[in-house]
């Protein structure tokens, strides 16, 4: 029986069997659409900052409906490490900054470059644990890169607030397919271009209202403005009253990022999730690989077994000498049939 997510598969065109989504998504053709028709606006000296306007609001707006928060507590720019490098900004010299062990860099390279930080980093299975041994933040993917796991955000959530640390969770493997409690987090950060299927180049920062203002603005230009087109010349300092403060100014990529994030607005986290982990469920029985939660499922397979999956019209990718394969929109019930046809015999 047809679903809305299923309804949704004719949106896009993809050419391959994409299991890649955590390398990047692929855009529903309206956005492709919209991105190229933007292009070809400012080839022809049509474009208009009003375009680009409307289509921050509609991405900034959509992003909100997904994670379930008001839209004036969601900032945009255009890289996961700008806003995490506020958050290293804001910490006072000596803090603590708890971290899982092998998490993406973008997390953790803004403390790590900042000096006078103590950065801790433990198994992600004892990152809520690490809390009650002292700490300012704790930084951590709400899904690892690397391998898929899923961090334990309600502990995390319960530990920082007992140890009164904040929590920072970078939602960039997450958001679009895991529910998520956005609005208990303290900051959440999340790149567009992965399970956002978005253009590379937008970025999106909640957070509570506290923790927002916490921040420092130091990035501030004209479109971090209380009035961007009366915020582009002269002093005094005038910046919005929310989030905007800390936008960046935004590239083109959000034209083609908010038909894509209304899309998955309007399918909504739940259905999403239900149907990427009934396609990664569908994969690993096909495997005889144990059940799993994850969206992401990671194994270990010979050497060159992603350039065979290519040859074959199959994209995976290659992460930490394991293939991680990744399971959204558009991928079909035939298609995980077609990669678990062509991996199965490399497995035994």
């Amino acid at each position: 029986m047809s679903t809305p997510v299923i309804a949704a598969r004719a949106r896009f065109a993809p050419q391959v069997v994409h299991l890649n989504t955590a390398t990047y998504g692929l855009p529903p053709r309206a956005a492709t659409d919209a991105a190229i028709a933007g292009e070809q606006a400012r080839a022809a000296g049509l474009l208009t900052m009003a375009d680009l306007d409307v289509a921050v609001h509609r991405s900034r707006t959509a992003f909100a409906r997904l994670l379930g928060v008001p839209a004036e507590r969601v900032a945009i720019a255009g890289q996961v490490s700008y806003f995490v490098g506020l958050v290293a900004a804001a910490l006072p010299p000596g803090a603590t900054v708890v971290t899982a062990e092998g998490d993406f860099t973008s997390l953790l390279f803004p403390f790590l470059a900042r000096s006078g930080l103590r950065v801790r980093s433990v198994p992600l299975e004892r990152v809520a644990d690490a809390c009650a041994d002292g700490a300012d933040l704790v930084a951590v993917s709400a899904v690892q890169s690397a391998d898929g796991r899923i961090a334990p955000v309600e502990d995390l959530i319960a530990a920082a607030r007992a140890g009164g640390a904040r929590l920072l969770l970078d939602a960039t493997q997450a958001a679009g397919w895991l529910p998520l409690p956005a609005d208990r987090i303290d900051l959440l950060v999340c790149g567009g271009y992965k399970w956002l299927l978005g253009p590379r180049g937008t970025c999106f920062l909640t957070g509570t209202r506290d923790a927002l203002d916490w921040l420092p603005a130091l990035g501030a230009g004209w479109y971090a403005g209380a009035d961007v087109w009366d915020s582009l010349y002269g002093e005094p300092l005038r910046l919005a009253a929310d989030a905007r403060r800390l936008d960046l100014s935004p590239a083109l990529a959000y034209l083609g990022h908010a038909p894509a994030l209304e899309l998955l607005a309007e399918l909504g986290v739940d259905a999403l999730h239900a149907h990427d982990l009934a396609l990664a469920g569908r994969f690993r029985a096909g495997l005889g690989l144990p059940p799993g939660d994850s969206a992401i499922v990671s194994l270990p397979v010979p050497d060159g077994t992603a350039g065979y999956l290519a040859e074959h019209g199959v994209v995976a990718a290659q992460r930490a000498g394991r293939l991680r394969c990744s399971f959204h929109l558009p991928v079909t019930e035939a298609q995980v049939d077609r990669a678990v046809e062509l991996l199965a015999p490399r497995l035994r």
